[in-house]
């Protein structure tokens, strides 16, 4: 395992990578102090936890650790199955289990999982790829998580991990045909369903059904100034307002201005799933566009590592990544700003959440080896 030492090059190791990622959780850091300091000291130790955690697996060969992917996979399955049976419920989900006095969030490990899975198998098959048999298998071998993850209900996590696993495919070589069948498919029945979903709201609302939930939020994005769904509107209104109320610079941290929609406790959750609104307030135009110019930089990195990968997985896992990363800030920060309906999901490296930081900590630390790997390095040596 660790014989792969020998070959490895410190100039390949990609210290900016580690730089970007550790100076976008210290502001991270920051910015949840500011808006619930309670829970800040956990997040620092999730931070040295996780900074440990993949210093040790960017030493680590990832072809070893891929050689795990069943074992992966079946922990995968049998902790997000295990949400249904001990699961405790907050908010009217089930996402999060306690084994040994520790809470953590299955789904989000989930997420890693499926990447170092599929990194391993669409790199075995990628030239049988089109083939009915494999992406029969492919399908079915995600179905179940993301059964397990959309029955919690978690919808965003689920469409998360959906578009990670259609990144995958793509990159390995997905045929176009296929990609323009499904196209052709799904664009007109999301269409007709979100038509039908809006016309017929208020009757799938007053059903009580889970799936009235999500329609309550859509609408609520649709038509905020609708007193049927105002209440649910309330949350992404001011937190448009507070972002807008930061100006260029922001209110400052841990200020204590009676202004501040924080303060005012206007806006609920500011530590996890709007911790972009409080960067917005208190950190300005100018400290919201760090946060996104890091978090471009961290997916730059990934994808910079996968295009000198030597191996075909190596290259999956980095752009993995790079999805992850890229699309949940995306819909993190379109939530906060009103672009799209309000999800739970979190900022990558900056909300709280020590399950999500120390997932992304176990992923960049793997990517971080796929750097140390890269198709130049046929020398010995460590210089």
């Amino acid at each position: 395992m660790f014989d792969s030492l020998k070959r490895y090059r410190l100039r390949n190791y990609r210290f900016l990578l580690i730089l970007y990622v550790s100076v976008l959780t210290v502001i991270g850091i920051l910015v949840i102090g500011s808006a619930q300091k309670s829970v800040q000291s956990k997040q620092i130790y999730g931070f040295v936890g996780g900074f440990i955690i993949m210093v040790f697996l960017s030493l680590i060969d990832y072809t070893f650790i891929l050689k795990f992917k069943w074992m992966m996979y079946a922990l995968m399955i049998f902790l997000l199955g295990l949400v249904r049976l001990i699961g405790s419920t907050t908010g009217g989900a089930t996402r999060w289990i306690s084994i040994a006095g520790i809470k953590f969030q299955p789904s989000e490990i989930a997420k890693i999982f499926i990447i170092l899975f599929f990194a391993d198998f669409l790199s075995k098959y990628r030239e049988r790829l089109n083939t009915m048999k494999i992406m029969a298998l492919a399908i079915l071998f995600v179905a179940f998580p993301l059964l397990l993850i959309v029955i919690q209900p978690d919808l965003s996590t689920t469409i998360m991990t959906a578009i990670i696993f259609v990144t995958l495919l793509f990159i390995a070589g997905l045929s176009y045909k296929i990609i323009l069948t499904v196209l052709g498919i799904t664009v007109p029945v999301i269409t007709v369903g979100f038509i039908y979903v809006v016309q017929n709201a208020d009757k799938i609302i007053s059903s009580g059904s889970k799936i009235g939930y999500q329609v309550m939020r859509i609408m609520s994005w649709i038509d905020p100034t609708n007193e049927k769904y105002s209440s649910k509107a309330i949350q992404q209104q001011n937190s448009i307002m507070a972002i807008g109320s930061g100006q260029l610079w922001g209110k400052g941290l841990n200020n204590s201005a009676a202004t501040s929609m924080k303060n005012s406790n206007y806006i609920m959750e500011p530590q996890t799933d709007f911790i972009f609104t409080v960067a917005g307030e208190e950190l300005g135009f100018i400290g919201s566009m760090i946060i996104i110019g890091l978090l471009i930089l961290i997916c730059f990195e990934c994808i910079m590592i996968a295009r000198k990968s030597k191996e075909f997985s190596g290259r999956l896992i980095a752009c993995g990544m790079a999805t992850l990363i890229s699309f949940q800030s995306i819909i993190n920060i379109s939530v906060a700003v009103g672009i799209l309906p309000n999800t739970g999901i979190p900022l990558p490296f900056v909300s709280y959440g020590l399950t999500s930081l120390m997932s992304l900590y176990i992923g960049i630390g793997i990517v971080l080896n796929v750097g140390l790997q890269p198709k130049s390095n046929n020398r010995g040596g460590i210089l």
